[in-house]
């Protein structure tokens, strides 16, 4: 109940825009790279891990799903993609729209699974670790957000690399490729 006492149960994406993040960051970032590199977020949706029924693998289901909806997304985008007539212009722009959609989705999905926290994937991979990498979970956390930009630019090809293989599986030779 956590996320629903504070407003959050929603599908209305106003309800998670955060500032600083969803705002400032990214356009501060745009103006001094002249839209190069953007980078943003929006509001956490905050869980209680005692509330959940699996207590040995709660957190992981619930760090998951985020990933697995976007993942989700851009199969069924891909699959459209993949039989859509490309016979008018409408057709033609609706298969543009679709593949911006799969690729904003394969992207928020794998980058969400880098093992690294504040991201899903270090709740999934921290549930599988015994207890004694506890501490070294905690100061991970700590340096969290300094270890994703670091990741970002030290390794974009390689996420662009594993966006642009899915995105081929997904919706095949016919679109954008990153």
């Amino acid at each position: 109940p956590t996320a629903k006492m504070m407003g959050r149960l929603s599908l209305n994406p106003l309800k998670h825009l955060d500032f600083f993040g969803s705002f400032l960051v990214p356009l501060t970032l745009w103006i001094f790279t002249h839209g190069g590199f953007v980078f943003g977020w929006a509001k956490p949706v905050p869980i209680n891990p005692y509330n959940l029924r699996d207590q040995k693998y709660g957190q992981a289901k619930v760090a998951a799903a985020g990933p697995a909806a976007n993942l989700l997304l851009a199969v069924a985008g891909g699959i459209i993609l993949r039989f859509l007539p490309l016979s008018s212009p409408q057709m033609i722009a609706l298969g543009d729209f679709l593949s911006v959609v799969v690729l904003i989705n394969i992207a928020l999905g794998v980058f969400n699974l880098i093992p690294i926290p504040p991201l899903d994937g270090s709740r999934i991979l921290f549930t599988f670790l015994p207890q004694r990498y506890f501490k070294f979970q905690q100061n991970l956390e700590r340096y969290g957000l300094l270890l994703v930009l670091f990741f970002i630019l030290l390794f974009p090809n390689l996420l662009f690399y594993i966006i642009a293989v899915i995105y081929q599986l997904l919706a095949g030779n016919n679109y954008f490729v990153p």
